[in-house]
């Protein structure tokens, strides 16, 4: 017997090299480049990589920066579309120990140039699409210039050269036999992406290493992907970092099959002849989809792409369109600071045979915890207790667990403010259902408040998808000196199709109490992130809405 009190299961029984291993989705590549060499990877126009020449492109880039002299800790910037350099920069810089900080290729130089300061990069990789905002932005950065990487396209026609060398280049200075190494400590930063800020600097959310592997694996398991995927690119890469599926598709052994930018035509030409199995996106994008010329009507027998869709609760119009051209989707709800994708709508057993409305009413729920994240859930945020399973008493959506940022670079502040009370703060308004899935009702700044009655822009929006002349539709408050504020629907329509106001007003008031009714309808088109996401921000701004300031 061991001294009195001491726990015989803690004695002569410590981590060693054989027994634990830092989690990383670098031990991903490793893995499939060793067990299937020959399998394709990459797919991108007329090139294809096998996953050992994904492999040791990524050591041979990893082998130049470190010549270079990035090291442990360093920050490498990219400003890039979906193509191959994206991906295999996800493995390449972390093979290093530096920190991979992915772009928003829509941001104007100004904004650039802060995250390029703020970040310190050492490294940016360019496309020639967005030479001349990245020159124009490293005029204006405070830091010293970074070393600047030109990765070239054939696909795209247009740019020029600002780099010092070009990426291939590069990889032919780097050594194939480059041993990247795993981090010494899985809490060490993988990736910086910063939050699309609006009202001031954005924030620069920090992920780790393994927070990056658990939700690699956990968008396996909710995403259905099973082993060698044919993954389609519609969701930006620089977006989450992919919502980490650079990483879950080298764990799946998959293909990734790249495509610059979303263009309906070339879906619908690459899915038959890749065999895309998965895709992702946001509602924006599957909209675009299921309205676009020459949209596919599947035969009976033909195999449905898989596609996950974040966000708010997406329009039943666009579960239901989703289906009749071939793609089921599964609703996944999460942030930058969760690593993208951290709740799934679970599909429980009978949801088929459901009539489709009502199948599509489910499905459209945020749902509960990926499989790697510890809990989800909508807590009233000044108890910190769990509302009520009535799907009406409104709280405020949060996260605990392993798929959460480590923080906010440079900010303990809005750090500290966001993990309040041992939860992840999300800003997101919701409601428990008598399931426990989590129902998000708006973005606490966008519950207009019309005569004392809360009013959720979600279930406006809702009703509009449902016209057939409607392609998009957001709704904001708009100050009105007798209700204090009320609904505004801006609306773009589908080609072709016309509406009035009074039409949109008819319309909802068939489905809606008056009080939620849009009282002033703008037609037009309307702002979007690079993402899919509608700027609301702009939209309130325009009818000068109290929450105007507000991202």
């Amino acid at each position: 017997m061991g001294a009195q009190g001491s726990n015989p299961y803690s004695v002569g029984l410590d981590k060693n090299a054989a027994n634990f291993v830092a989690l990383s989705p670098l031990s991903f590549l490793k893995r499939t480049a060793a067990v299937y060499p020959d399998l394709p990877g990459t797919v991108y126009e007329d090139r294809t990589f096998t996953w050992a020449q994904i492999a040791e492109r990524c050591a041979r880039f990893a082998s130049f920066l470190v010549k270079r002299g990035i090291q442990h800790g360093d920050t490498v910037s990219a400003m890039l579309p979906n193509i191959p350099a994206m991906n295999e920069i996800h493995f390449a810089v972390p093979m290093t120990g530096a920190v991979l900080n992915t772009l928003n290729i829509r941001l104007d130089a100004s904004a650039i140039a802060f995250q390029i300061d703020h970040g310190a990069a050492k490294v940016i990789l360019v496309d020639p699409e967005f030479s001349e905002v990245i020159a124009e932005a490293l005029g204006r950065i405070k830091g010293p210039q970074p070393l600047v990487i030109d990765v070239d396209d054939a696909a795209y026609d247009g740019g020029r050269r600002i780099g010092s060398i070009e990426y291939e280049a590069a990889l032919a200075e780097g050594d194939p036999s480059f041993a990247g190494r795993l981090p010494e400590d899985e809490w060490d930063a993988i990736a910086m992406s910063y939050t699309s800020g609006t009202t001031g600097n954005p924030k620069g959310v920090v992920t780790h290493h393994r927070g990056a592997y658990l939700n690699a694996v956990s968008n396996i398991l909710a995403g259905h992907l099973g082993q060698h995927p044919v993954y389609l690119w519609t969701l930006p890469m620089f977006h989450c970092n992919g919502w980490c599926f650079p990483w879950t598709i080298a764990a799946a052994a998959g293909v990734n099959v790249c495509l610059r930018k979303v263009d309906p035509a070339k879906i619908f030409e690459l899915i038959p002849k890749h065999g895309v199995t998965h895709m992702c996106g946001a509602p924006i994008v599957y909209n675009t989809l299921i309205n676009a010329p020459g949209a596919p009507k599947p035969k009976a027998g033909d195999r449905a792409v898989t596609g996950l869709i974040a966000g708010a609760a997406p329009p039943v119009a666009v579960l239901a369109g989703a289906e009749n051209i071939g793609i089921r989707l599964t609703h996944v709800y999460g942030l930058t600071e969760t690593y993208g994708p951290a709740s799934v709508c679970a599909e429980q057993p009978g949801w088929d045979d459901l009539p489709g409305d009502q199948r599509a009413q489910l499905k459209r729920r945020q749902g509960v915890a990926y499989p790697l994240q510890e809990a989800i859930t909508v807590l009233d945020p000044e108890t910190m207790q769990e509302v009520p399973r009535d799907g009406e008493t409104i709280g405020e959506v949060m996260f605990r667990g392993n798929v959460v940022m480590k923080g906010y670079l440079g900010n303990e502040t809005a750090t500290m403010e966001a993990f309040e009370g041992g939860w992840f703060h999300t800003g997101d308004l919701g409601v428990l259902d008598k399931d426990g899935y989590v129902i998000i009702k708006d973005r606490s700044k966008d519950i207009i408040i019309s005569g004392g009655e809360n009013v959720s822009s979600v279930e406006v929006e809702d009703v509009l998808y449902k016209h057939p002349a409607v392609l998009f539709a957001a709704v904001v408050a708009k100050p009105d000196p007798k209700w204090g504020e009320v609904p505004c629907a801006f609306i773009e329509l589908k080609d072709g199709a016309s509406a009035s106001e009074a039409d949109i007003v008819a319309f909802c008031r068939e489905q809606m109490p008056g009080f939620k009714t849009p009282k002033a309808v703008v037609f037009g088109l309307i702002p979007k992130t690079s993402t899919g996401k509608i700027q609301k921000f702009l939209l309130r701004d325009r009818v000068n809405s109290a929450k105007a300031i507000s991202a």
